[in-house]
């Protein structure tokens, strides 16, 4: 379920973004009111290019959002306060505390719309000590080597 809203979130978004792009390309008189003169084959070309933006929504959620783990040294694990103050440098505020999980949402809601509201980090712990991060995928790469870094160089400087 959470798949097919992400598909339509981004399919909306895009027809919204190519809809303010026409719009500023006539309004600068850069191109005519007339549907027939924007596109070649006129009104018939919209649905093709609602078809393409159909398309590359159902797959874009699959491709951009990801599931990583933390890549720590030998015998480190991730401690819940070292997250949150790096979360918290990062301008994400928390949502949820629960003893196998934490979620994080952005402080500011500019970059909430940024995300389109899809800007929840969530952090997966299990009992051997892994710890998993999901998200957008390039946050989720920007905070896991972020924390590995972080761990893994205190640690070190503790030793």
């Amino acid at each position: 379920m959470r798949y097919l809203v992400r598909s339509l979130k981004y399919f909306i978004c895009f027809a919204i973004f190519f809809t303010a792009v026409l719009l500023a390309l006539i309004l600068f008189g850069a191109a005519d009111w007339d549907m027939n003169s924007l596109f070649r084959e006129g009104t018939d070309a919209l649905w093709k290019i609602a078809v393409l933006f159909a398309l590359v929504a159902a797959v874009y959620p699959k491709v951009g959002f990801a599931r990583r783990e933390l890549g720590l040294e030998e015998g480190k694990t991730a401690e819940r306060d070292v997250i949150s103050g790096y979360m918290k440098q990062l301008g994400y505020v928390p949502e949820t505390d629960a003893a196998d999980n934490m979620t994080f949402r952005q402080a500011r809601t500019s970059g909430r719309l940024a995300r389109m509201f899809e800007d929840r980090i969530t952090f997966s712990f299990f009992p051997s000590g892994k710890t998993v991060i999901e998200g957008l995928r390039k946050d989720v790469v920007r905070i896991a080597g972020g924390l590995e870094f972080k761990i893994n160089r205190e640690s070190e400087s503790n030793a």
